[in-house]
């Protein structure tokens, strides 16, 4: 069964999200504990020429909800990229979150090979859908939420590989076919 394009995009980057939130909880609460101002640990970076932790969860926000939108054809929401704590952060994620829970998959199954064009203040990079997301949105989400990790995870945050991919996104088998499986004997 071939995967369709909101399933390779939507979900996926919810998952993600999620998992980006429940660590960045995990950071306000150590940040607490050990007497971090959260502003501090936000400002953290692996780097002296790295963006720190909120640049970091910012660029992720804007890749996945960026990817939603353009996909779906809609106009990219804007979020100010204002964030100074933790809490902040984990709002705005919250806010992507409850952006791309609103998209459907008919806004965006089928855009394989919808044009996508993305301008930067010295370059213009065009795309087709399936380039667009396999080739741009997924590979730069997951550089961000792995740096936004490691930036915790240096700064003494014990958070592991568990945290970071979190619950499996396995889709739940209908009713009628749990019942089904109940009912065969484990050997």
């Amino acid at each position: 069964m071939p995967i369709s394009m909101y399933q390779a995009s939507v979900p996926i980057c919810i998952h993600v999200l999620k998992n980006l939130s429940a660590i960045l909880k995990k950071g306000a609460a150590h940040a607490e504990a050990k007497k971090i101002d959260s502003a501090v640990l936000a400002g953290c970076r692996l780097y002296p020429d790295m963006f720190p932790l909120t640049r970091q969860v910012q660029i992720a926000s804007d890749t996945a909800k960026g990817c939603g939108a353009r996909l779906s054809g809609i106009e990219v929401p804007k979020f100010p990229d204002n964030e100074t704590t933790i809490p902040e952060l984990i709002k705005r994620v919250d806010k992507t979150i409850a952006f791309l829970n609103k998209l459907k998959a008919r806004q965006i199954d089928g855009t394989e090979q919808k044009k996508i064009t993305l301008e930067f203040p010295q370059l213009t990079l065009e795309f087709t859908g399936v380039q667009y997301l396999l080739g741009f949105v997924l590979p730069n989400l997951y550089f961000h939420l792995t740096t936004a990790y490691n930036i915790l995870r240096h700064n003494g945050l014990e958070i592991g590989k568990r945290d970071f991919l979190g619950a499996a996104p396995v889709p739940r088998r209908p009713a009628a076919a749990r019942r089904k499986l109940g009912k065969k004997k484990v050997r």
